[in-house]
């Protein structure tokens, strides 16, 4: 694979190119079992056998593969409290490796009994869901079709969390991947949940409009779960979906509100306490919508976590090529200055000379089990802008200090 020698910016196209070199027949066929889910105790520090960019997909004979699935992005990691174990939700997955073999749909899962936050052994997927045996998707819809909703491409997932014996993950449902200028595409978001820890999902019957629904750009249509705080209340970052990276509105706005974890769990979102200036002062009120809290950068996909009690952000710098980190002590305080970590080109900029350069990166999901706030797992997407090749896979970081 060429290295560009300038920042170039993944296409406006990558998804409507990887569709179009698949077919959507969506796998079927899973057999039981599972194994022994024991986490691993983070360790304080990483040493000089951290990942620093291990593929963990698209590698003849890799755990993803003994799983059943080749090829897949996203990998959105999160802590399966019941059982201490890991889970990680891919996006648009084949069976094969790059576009060659059988489609199999999105969201996925593969699950992980033992992480090493020290990053001495790299992630390794020791099996699949919903219910082990061979990856397939987890929801019950059809592709390019109308499920109920509108005509809709594929639902992407943003981030998943579990908490109470249930698991969430948030998604966006695609309608158009590549959309008129100014408008984002989507069909709606909306949160799917399970009561038997990622076998059977079903969706709550609220979902947030998108654009082919008449509202263009919604900021409630991407989700990042920063986590239950020791207040109680349940964090939740959200922004406009972006999945051409092009959109014209996206200047990197993002959003905060919370939520009681009972009200969530019941569906009631309307009950959500909103971060906004308000009356001219920062408050939590519902007596006005969230207000931007971030702006400034083109933000693709973001991620917001809470480890070791600082509050910790990644995202895709559509305009530094880079995946960014930022931190702050509360999730309502001011965030630090963004800090390139991994970069598409590291020739230029020169706040990118030294970084680990990944060409044609996106996505950038912090691990919610990463050994602390200053020696973070990041899992970045890449893909290679060709129809029909590799790589589209994650890689993982560790050591990553925001």
């Amino acid at each position: 694979m060429s290295i560009p020698s300038q920042p170039d910016r993944p296409p406006v196209s990558r998804r409507s190119l990887l569709r179009a070199g698949a077919g959507v027949a969506l796998g079927a066929g899973v057999a039981g079992a599972t194994a022994s889910h024991a986490a691993a105790a983070p360790r304080a520090g990483v040493g000089a056998l951290a990942q620093r960019g291990t593929p963990l997909c698209e590698q003849p004979g890799d755990s993803a593969a003994a799983q059943g699935l080749g090829s897949g992005d996203l990998a959105i990691p999160y802590y399966r409290e019941h059982d201490n174990s890991w889970g990680y939700v891919f996006g648009d997955a084949w069976a094969g490796p790059g576009l060659s073999g059988e489609y199999l749909g999105s969201p996925l899962m593969l699950n992980q009994a033992r992480f090493d936050a020290s990053g001495a052994t790299p992630i390794s997927f020791t099996w699949a869901m919903p219910t082990g045996g061979r990856a397939r998707q987890l929801f019950d819809y059809r592709h390019d079709q109308d499920n109920g909703h509108g005509m809709e491409v594929s639902r992407i997932p943003n981030d998943c969390i579990e908490f109470g014996g249930r698991t969430y993950i948030q998604y966006t449902s695609v309608a158009v991947w590549k959309p008129p200028a100014g408008y984002d595409g989507s069909l709606m978001s909306g949160v799917a949940y399970s009561d038997d820890h990622g076998v059977t999902w079903h969706d709550y019957p609220y979902h947030w409009a998108g654009d082919t629904q008449g509202v263009n750009q919604s900021m409630y249509g991407m989700w990042s779960f920063a986590g239950i705080d020791p207040d109680g209340w349940l964090y939740i970052f959200s922004k406009r979906w972006n999945g051409s990276h092009m959109n014209t509105a996206d200047g990197g706005a993002i959003q905060l509100f919370r939520i009681w974890p009972d009200d969530f769990r019941a569906g009631n979102f309307g009950a959500q306490q909103n971060w906004a200036h308000h009356e001219g002062r920062w408050q939590w009120t519902t007596a006005a919508p969230p207000t931007a809290i971030l702006t400034g950068n083109n933000i693709g996909e973001f991620s917001v976590k809470r480890i070791g009690g600082t509050y910790c952000m990644s995202y895709f710098d559509v305009a530094d090529y880079s995946i960014s980190t930022r931190t702050a002590p509360r999730p309502d305080a001011v965030w630090s200055a963004p800090k390139p970590q991994i970069v598409g080109d590291a020739a230029w900029p020169p706040s990118h000379w030294g970084k680990p350069q990944l060409p044609f990166l996106y996505g950038g999901y912090i691990h919610p089990g990463s050994a602390s706030a200053t020696s973070l797992t990041l899992i970045v997407s890449q893909w290679n802008g060709q129809l029909g090749q590799s790589p589209y896979r994650v890689l993982q970081y560790d050591g990553i200090n925001p």
